[in-house]
């Protein structure tokens, strides 16, 4: 069942000799509980195929059906809503409050959401017991180590149980032995249902997908299934 529908798709920035065309013409379709990765070098268009994805960003020209409801019918609003519950992001450089503890980086996708949560505490600390980081529930964001980081970061993105998963680059600030680990967390979120779609310059972390795509000058360029 494809949930993302991706059709004829370019963006493109700025305007005359300044101008930048990011994508050119995309179409892709991703299933329910796939694991996608997308390749390619820098400034190929990969980071903004994923903001679109995401809703963060939108494309110039092209259709993008998500669920088989066109995003052209969202407003910000809803879009906004989107992207706190449909949506889980995980990002190179964490993106945590760092004055803020582990826990209260963990509620702030709670504190936006409409969905209904009896405890948001249990919902909390159940995903501090799945990532491994339940002693850490107190410590501050800046006391944490890298691979703690990304733990944090992955758990503040599921906490509310999103359908899809975006994450861009989640190993490229990690050592080789705590991107295995990290990976092999987010395969175990991918068994457990959820669809992930990561951005990687890195080959051994697209072998972990069911299907790789290659950008190259924001077109797809090649498509690998496992």
């Amino acid at each position: 069942m494809n949930i993302i529908n991706l059709i004829d798709l370019h963006k493109t920035y700025g305007s005359g000799e300044s101008q930048v065309n990011a994508l050119n013409d995309v179409s892709l379709s991703v299933d329910k509980g796939e694991m996608l990765a997308i390749m390619g070098p820098s400034g190929s268009g990969k980071s903004t195929l994923l903001n679109i994805i995401g809703c963060i960003d939108k494309p110039t020209i092209g259709k993008y059906l998500l669920f088989d409801r066109s995003i052209d019918g969202y407003n910000d609003i809803e879009r906004a809503e989107l992207r706190n519950e449909v949506f889980g992001f995980v990002v190179q450089d964490f993106s945590l409050v760092e004055r803020y503890s582990v826990y209260k980086n963990i509620m702030i996708p709670l504190s936006y959401s409409k969905k209904i949560i009896k405890s948001k505490k249990d919902k909390i600390e159940k995903v501090l017991s799945q990532l491994g980081i339940m002693e850490k529930k107190n410590v501050m964001a800046f006391n944490l180590s890298m691979g703690q980081r990304q733990r944090v970061a992955i758990a503040r993105a599921i906490v509310n149980d999103p359908d899809i998963i975006l994450a861009d680059e989640p190993t490229g600030s990690l050592d080789s032995n705590m991107g295995k680990e990290v990976m092999g967390i987010l395969k175990e979120l991918n068994r457990e249902g959820k669809t992930i779609i990561i951005v990687t310059h890195d080959i051994n972390v697209a072998s972990y997908c069911h299907r790789t795509i290659q950008i190259k000058d924001g077109k797809v360029d090649l498509e690998l299934t496992v």
